[in-house]
């Protein structure tokens, strides 16, 4: 059982009754653990790095002739690539063996995914010489109509 706990102005409001979802629990021990709630990265986040994905992608095609980068498999590529290249993560196996765990996109809160766009942004700057906009930029809504749509 989940209940949403919304804390404004000092005053908690929960929106299921506490006594009742008690009362529905079977006898036994429990252990009551309340945490923060955390937002998915947003619809328009993952919008924007697929548009900025798919631009690479036809900046590598006309760069290398290779039809493939602007294609839906090559965009997913430049996704995996940057996905392995920011959001890679050692972990210990059980047997004490460090391993790499690269995490997807969709995993991410708001804050990892702004932070992964950051790097992402900042990467093609520096390595490429690209500027991709934010939706709060000059041309964004040019840029949206020339990569907004899908493969």
């Amino acid at each position: 059982m989940e209940a949403k706990i919304v804390k404004k102005d000092g005053v908690a409001v929960m929106d299921k009754n506490l006594d009742f979802m008690l009362g529905l629990l079977p006898n036994g021990e429990y252990t009551l653990t309340i945490k923060k709630a955390v937002k998915k990265r947003s619809q328009n986040q993952n919008n924007l790095m697929w548009m900025w994905f798919r631009c690479l992608g036809n900046f590598l095609r006309s760069e290398t002739g290779d039809e493939r980068w602007a294609t839906k498999d090559g965009i997913q590529t430049l996704h995996d690539i940057y996905s392995r290249k920011f959001l890679t993560t050692q972990v210990v196996g059980p047997d004490g063996a460090v391993m790499e765990r690269v995490r997807g996109t969709s995993t991410l809160t708001m804050q990892e995914m702004s932070h992964f766009l950051e790097a992402v942004k900042t990467d093609l700057n520096t390595e490429l010489g690209m500027i991709v906009p934010l939706p709060s930029d000059k041309y964004y809504s040019e840029f949206a109509a020339l990569y907004g749509s899908k493969y």
